[in-house]
C-alpha cells in the first residue's frame, strides 16, 4: 500500500456455525480520534469486505458497526496499521425477534435418551396424556427450542462418575422456552452437591423459583460457565420423597458480551433462540436445530 498513513481492513462476517453470513448489511467505520468515516451500504454479507484507504494515524483505532437485516447489530474496535492489511472475522447472532420457526429434528431422529424421556412423560402440564411423538408434535417452536437447548447442555455436563446430568431425568412435568421441570432420581441432588468440590457446580439462591404443588424448595446450583450456565433448582416432596428439578439455562447477557451486540436487548425471560446462539459460539454445544428467519 503506497498511501502514507493508510491501511486496509479485510472483514469477514459469519454466523455461529462460522459459515458466511446469509444476510444484507450496512457497515460504518469511524476513526476514534479523527473525523474520518467509511460507509458500506446494503451489501451481501457473505462476501469478504475489503475497505482500503483507512487512516492509520493517531493510533489507527476505528469503531466498526455492522447493521444486518436479520441478525443482531454488533460493534467492535479494530486497529488499522500503516501499509498493512488488518483481517478480522465478526460473528453475528441471529436476531431472536426475527425468528419465524425452528427447523427441529423429527421425533425419530432425536437422541435416544430424549425420545425415552418424552415416552415416559404423560403428566406434562397442559398436555396430560400425551407422550412420545404425540407429545413432541404439539410442542411449540419455543418449547422445542428450550427442550433441545437444555437436553444438549445437560448431555455436556458430566460428573466424575461419567454420568451426565440428563441421565438422571425420569419424566417431564412442565416444558417452557426458558426451562423445564422434570422428575429426577433423588441421587441427582446428592451428586450435584458433591460436584461442588469438583468445581462443576456452586450453590446459588433459588428463591425466585416457585415449587410445584406439594413440593418444597431443596436448594439450587449452577455451573460455572460465564454465559449460558445450567441451573438446577431442586424441590422435594416430604411425603413421597420425590424430587423435581427446575432446569434452566441463563444467558446472563451473553448475547451482548460474547458478540458485542449493540442496541437494546430484551431483558425479560431468557429467550431460547439467544441460548441457541450462545451454546454454539461460546460452548461449542450444538442443540441440533436451526433458527429460521
Amino acid at each position: 500500500m503506497n498511501e502514507d498513513g493508510k491501511g486496509k481492513l479485510e472483514l469477514a462476517l459469519v454466523d455461529v456455525h462460522h459459515d458466511p453470513l446469509d444476510d444484507k448489511v450496512d457497515i460504518t467505520l469511524r476513526h476514534t480520534v479523527l473525523s474520518e468515516k467509511a460507509v458500506v451500504r446494503d451489501q451481501d454479507a457473505s462476501a469478504i469486505f475489503e475497505i482500503p484507504g483507512l487512516d492509520a494515524t493517531q493510533g489507527g483505532i476505528h469503531s466498526v458497526l455492522i447493521f444486518p437485516a436479520r441478525h443482531r447489530p454488533v460493534s467492535q474496535f479494530v486497529t488499522i496499521n500503516e501499509g498493512k492489511t488488518t483481517s478480522k472475522i465478526f460473528v453475528l447472532p441471529i436476531d431472536s425477534g426475527k425468528v419465524v420457526r425452528i427447523a427441529a429434528p423429527e421425533f425419530g431422529n432425536l437422541p435416544g435418551n430424549l425420545q425415552e424421556l418424552l415416552d415416559n412423560s404423560p403428566k406434562v402440564e397442559g398436555l396430560e396424556g400425551k407422550t412420545g411423538a404425540d407429545l413432541y408434535a404439539v410442542l411449540s417452536n419455543i418449547q422445542k427450542a428450550g427442550l433441545l437447548n437444555i437436553h444438549a447442555k445437560m448431555q455436556h455436563t458430566a460428573f466424575d462418575n461419567k454420568r451426565t446430568v440428563f441421565s438422571y431425568t425420569n419424566s417431564l412435568r412442565r416444558i417452557r422456552g426458558d426451562r423445564f421441570f422434570a422428575a429426577v432420581d433423588k441421587d441427582l441432588r446428592d451428586i450435584t452437591i458433591n460436584a461442588i468440590s469438583e468445581n462443576l457446580f456452586h450453590e446459588v439462591s433459588g428463591e425466585l423459583h416457585t415449587p410445584p404443588p406439594g413440593f418444597v424448595p431443596a436448594s439450587s446450583y449452577k455451573t460455572f460457565d460465564h454465559y449460558g450456565n445450567l441451573q438446577l433448582t431442586f424441590f422435594s416432596n416430604p411425603e413421597t420423597l420425590e424430587f423435581i428439578v427446575d432446569a434452566d439455562i441463563d444467558d446472563a447477557q451473553g448475547i451482548e458480551h460474547i458478540f458485542q451486540v449493540i442496541g437494546n436487548v430484551f431483558k425479560g425471560a431468557t429467550n431460547p433462540y439467544d441460548v441457541h446462539e450462545i451454546l454454539l459460539e461460546f460452548q461449542n454445544i450444538d442443540p441440533e436445530y436451526e433458527l429460521v428467519v
